[in-house]
């Protein structure tokens, strides 16, 4: 387990994770909410076995894992100066902003209808793989229909045969998904899942700028 490893056999793993990604293979990396499995989100058949691998289709794209806030601005158009501020305020950490994507960007997903699925997750693992890799698309480390992984003996039982690297960092922090929220502006500001981060603290931040973030549910 990586949480007792040295500093050699931690950076051995983040390389392994990294070369894995780069070879558009599948890696299972800790974050602060569950583990997730990622793959390059520029490298279309990754991400294509990401979601063969889940039992997912092109309707379920996968949210993308950034190492840095402002890598947002790369990959998303149009951030409303309240999912800015939420930014700012929770990042790293447990909200995902659903976003109008960059229409330039060479990348397929799947049927996003334009917009992708951001976050920053608040795990040094993760990060440090991210630094390496850039961007990851990746989704809960699970079969669609089960519950998503909180350690890495639960994504191996479940992802063994279709991923490269298990980095397991022990239980996860969190255990619970992350909040996601549409900040497209096609509509009002609404959460479209409701998980670790409250809509109360939510709207302590956006509220002060006049924006009222909804829950659908």
């Amino acid at each position: 387990m990586l949480a007792d490893a040295t500093a050699d056999e931690r950076e051995a793993a983040i390389e392994a994770a990294t070369l894995a990604v780069r070879r558009g293979e599948l890696v299972v990396l800790p974050t602060d909410t569950v583990y997730g499995l990622g793959a390059d989100a520029f490298d279309p058949a990754a991400v294509r076995r990401l979601l063969a691998a889940k039992g997912r289709g092109r309707e379920m794209p996968p949210p993308v894992l950034v190492g840095a806030a402002s890598t947002a601005d790369a990959l998303a158009t149009d951030i409303p100066e309240w999912a800015r501020e939420l930014m700012v305020a929770f990042w790293p950490g447990p909200l995902t902003l659903v976003l109008p994507h960059q229409a330039s960007l060479s990348w397929d997903l799947g049927d996003t209808r334009g917009t992708v699925a951001v976050r920053m997750p608040d795990h040094p693992l993760a990060l440090a793989v991210l630094e390496r890799t850039g961007p990851l698309a990746v989704s809960s480390a699970n079969l669609t229909g089960h519950p998503a992984a909180t350690d890495a003996d639960q994504a191996e039982e479940m992802l063994a045969s279709e991923v490269t690297v298990i980095l397991d960092a022990g239980p996860s922090q969190g255990g619970v998904a992350s909040t996601i929220i549409d900040a497209t502006g096609s509509g009002e500001p609404r959460v479209l899942r409701l998980g670790a981060l409250s809509l109360a603290a939510i709207n302590e931040v956006t509220e002060p700028l006049g924006v009222t973030v909804v829950d659908e549910g």
